[in-house]
């Protein structure tokens, strides 16, 4: 819609994880390295957690796209209470037959496999997604399944990626031997303002653009209202693009960033009562927090919104319901 008005060769903020478009600032680096680490040093678990929307998959597709053919990698991305048998999951991540319901068919079926993986000289890595949705037993079950590694010999990694409540349930007193095993941990916060600034910069250079687009003000109002989340702040983003398209503006200014923050909470507030929910007190702005815009920035905004711009609607009607699908 926007791309070509803006310079752009792509959609610069596309809330779909993207190795691709993936800013390695400071904190993400930090994060891709104790991933990397992890591996390198035959980790027996590493466990990286953060926000939701922190940017904890995209890292996990990067690193999939750097693994060499000596590790073979297993992924369960959507882990949850009800999963079921685990070794069926992990026999399906590997594309193994998991169809055995005996669990003592299921554990013979696997440990073969990561014998047979050892033999020829290869590294078996398990990657779980979303771990903090697995229960205590789950846990202790994977504890248990690392025990196949011996002295020196890793047969088998584990890698766990989850919000941060996962770091609450690995403090479980039944996990003690878990939390023990734990060579890597790290968490992953959100951005501050400047890299949220170059997080901005960078995802529009990869898509084509060099020129800046969006004002200091405007960056510094998406940083309030998005608490430094990647996610959100695409976001605030791509529909801020597609207001300043409707609008025909070459650059976006605070004024237009205020008038998406309002609309989109306009937008969940109307959806919150239609479903009898309360939604936050009014004039609060969306997303993670209320922006404490200067006041410059608020004469600004009401200095520029002296109308409503008469733009395709149902366009960003269509954003605003994707977003809170997504949710």
């Amino acid at each position: 819609m926007y791309e070509k008005f803006y310079g752009l060769t792509e959609k610069p903020f596309s809330l779909l994880p993207d190795p691709g478009f993936l800013v390695l600032g400071e904190k993400h680096s930090a994060a891709y390295t104790a991933l990397e680490y992890g591996l390198l040093s035959q980790a027996g678990f590493t466990v990286v957690t953060g926000e939701v929307g922190s940017g904890k998959t995209t890292l996990i597709r990067h690193l999939l796209n750097q693994i060499h053919d000596d590790i073979t990698v297993g992924l369960v991305s959507s882990s949850h209470q009800e999963m079921g048998e685990l070794l069926q999951w992990l026999l399906f991540a590997f594309s193994l037959d998991y169809r055995e319901t005996q669990k003592v068919g299921l554990y013979d079926l696997f440990t073969k496999f990561l014998i047979d993986q050892y033999a020829n000289n290869k590294r078996t890595v398990l990657i779980i997604d979303e771990a903090q949705n697995l229960q205590p037993e789950v846990l202790e079950e994977l504890r248990l399944l690392s025990n196949i590694n011996a002295d020196k010999h890793q047969v088998l990694q584990i890698i766990l990626v989850g919000q941060p409540q996962l770091r609450s349930l690995l403090k479980h007193r039944d996990l003690l031997q878990f939390q023990q095993r734990i060579s890597v941990d790290y968490h992953l916060q959100g951005l501050n303002e400047e890299e949220t600034r170059f997080y901005i910069y960078q995802r529009l250079r990869i898509a084509g653009r060099n020129e800046p687009l969006f004002t200091r003000n405007a960056i510094n109002l998406i940083y309030q209202a998005s608490g430094g989340i990647p996610r959100v702040i695409n976001t605030i983003c791509d529909t801020s693009l597609v207001y300043g398209f409707a609008d025909q503006r070459s650059q976006l200014n605070s004024a237009l960033v205020a008038k998406v923050l309002r609309d989109k909470h306009a937008a969940v507030a109307h959806h919150a009562d239609d479903h009898g929910q309360k939604s936050g007190a009014q004039g609060t702005y969306p997303f993670n927090q209320q922006p404490a815009a200067v006041s410059g920035q608020q004469a600004d905004a009401k200095g520029q919104e002296r109308r409503v711009t008469n733009f395709n609607r149902e366009s960003a009607k269509l954003l605003f319901k994707k977003y809170n699908n997504e949710k």
